[in-house]
């Protein structure tokens, strides 16, 4: 193996194995794997991909739902340097066919039940449950002896939706994401004698970087479930094998209301992590109230950051339960106006940042990328006011986007759909508070002729994977402008909020 500096994504596991061998680094179903275990079958899996006829800085797209062999995959293309794609499980159709097209993805590792979506001609590999999938296949491979990839090279491209209609995939080095890594550890307080449940999707960016790889640096004991259900996560708190998990609000608003949220003994639980979107004040209110000895942790950022920027501890909670934190390890962050000048504090501004781990752009759209990047801070699109402690509270987002239960959707996307229908005269698709999703996707549509709600969230569902079509639809004589004709979201929010 040709030698390397190893600030390698797969260098993390790499050394964690050297270091403790025998430790058990993760559970998932009936199948358990030693640190050991993990390297050597990373090492083999790198070896089986080489052998599709791939090559080092090749796409290889992930479609699958949460296992072991998912996290196997990402580690061993990091090994065999190529660039991983992970493609939300949900997607389908022309959202599914356009992130492999514009990925320009060699060969996708697929879930057999997921398989029949993926557009027609599109190569495949099974992840698991077949005889010849990725896992099947480990036993009769030599562990790879090939180059290290280098810290600048691409590791992963996590797409991401802006104000346009088609996602932009972040340009993820090894280096980056190394960085965010030893920023999520010293922020978060990641120790090896941690018990975490990884329970949210490992396509997202969140679980993946800011949990999973990060544990794995430090040696912990990795349980790796299907999904966060509740009765599970409840059953493996009281028996003292989880004591520490990330959920979006979503997810801890439907834990707190559980029935048997006030009786089950949930005293293990010592470290609780939310983020993804914002956390309604008074369901944090509520879960601090039951559970006054829990840690809570709010983390904020975004892909294109690896994800982590902001992070807000337990012991700065009281007094600021909106902010989102102070800025990590390896982030610089900066308060500005339209021009790119620095704001008073308590004076709302975008905010930017400068980062190792930033990525590199944005794939094949050098337009947005030179957008984005400009007098070399990255423009967020997200609306923060920065007080004299250096604490940042989000207000706002300049781009409109919607986030809805976590996942980012573009509300021009949802329009386009919308003026497809022959009925739609106008349409201004918002994100409005809602108990659930913390924001739920509505549409304000001036119609053309007479239209229902039904048969217009029916179409938008025809035309849109199915999370990103309206849930409400509010029908209007107009929409409200300014003087250039430009629609004022703004003003919709607060008439239908």
């Amino acid at each position: 193996m040709t030698p390397g500096h190893g600030s390698t994504v797969d260098g993390v596991l790499r050394r964690s194995a050297r270091r403790t061998p025998a430790r058990v680094a993760v559970e998932y179903r009936d199948r358990t794997w030693t640190y050991e275990e993990l390297d050597g079958a990373v090492s083999r899996a790198a070896t089986v991909l080489l052998g599709q006829g791939l090559a080092p800085g090749d796409r290889v797209g992930a479609y699958g739902h949460n296992s072991d062999a998912y996290l196997v995959a990402f580690l061993a293309c990091a090994r065999a340097g190529l660039v991983h794609v992970p493609v939300n499980q949900n997607l389908t159709g022309d959202d599914l066919a356009y992130l492999v097209g514009q990925s320009g993805s060699t060969l996708v590792l697929a879930d057999p039940d997921l398989a029949d979506r993926l557009p027609e001609g599109v190569r495949t590999l099974p992840l698991r449950d077949a005889d010849d999938s990725l896992l099947a296949r480990l036993p009769g491979s030599e562990p790879y002896d090939g180059p290290e990839p280098r810290g600048e090279d691409l590791v992963q491209l996590l797409y991401t939706s802006g104000t346009t209609a088609l996602p932009k995939g972040a340009m993820m080095s090894h280096r980056a994401l190394v960085h965010e890594y030893l920023s999520a550890i010293a922020a978060l307080d990641l120790s090896a004698g941690d018990r975490p449940a990884h329970s949210l999707p490992l396509y997202h960016s969140a679980q993946m970087h800011v949990f999973l790889l990060p544990y794995l640096a430090v040696g912990a004991t990795n349980l790796i479930l299907d999904a966060p259900d509740g009765d599970r996560l409840f059953d493996l708190i009281e028996e003292g094998r989880v004591d520490s998990l990330f959920a979006p609000p979503t997810v801890w608003i439907g834990l707190a209301g559980r029935p048997d949220f006030p009786t089950r003994d949930l005293s293990g639980l010592r470290k609780a992590y939310y983020g993804a979107s914002i956390m309604p004040v008074p369901v944090l209110e509520r879960l601090r109230e039951r559970l006054p000895k829990l840690g809570f942790y709010n983390c904020f950022g975004q892909s294109e950051i690896g994800p982590l920027a902001t992070v807000l501890a337990p012991d700065e909670h009281k007094g600021r339960m909106d902010s989102c934190g102070r800025t990590v390890l390896f982030v610089d962050a900066r308060v500005v106006d339209e021009d790119g000048a620095d704001v008073p504090d308590g004076t709302p501004g975008e905010i930017v940042y400068r980062s190792p781990q930033l990525c590199e752009g944005y794939w094949d759209k050098p337009e947005e990328t030179a957008e984005a990047f400009r007098d070399g801070w990255f423009r967020s699109g997200d609306l923060a006011v920065r007080d004299a402690h250096g604490y940042f509270t989000i207000v706002d987002r300049v781009k409109d986007v919607i986030n809805s239960g976590g996942v980012l959707v573009a509300s021009r996307q949802v329009e386009d759909a919308l003026y497809s229908h022959e009925a739609v005269a106008e349409a201004a698709v918002i994100g409005l508070p809602d108990d659930k999703w913390i924001e739920v996707i509505t549409a304000v549509v001036v119609p053309r002729t007479e239209v229902t709600q039904e048969e217009l969230i029916a179409h938008a569902r025809e035309k849109l994977t199915s999370f990103k079509a309206p849930k409400r639809v509010v029908f209007v004589d107009e929409l409200p402008r300014n003087a250039s004709g430009k629609i004022l979201k703004r003003e919709l929010r607060d008439r239908f909020a």
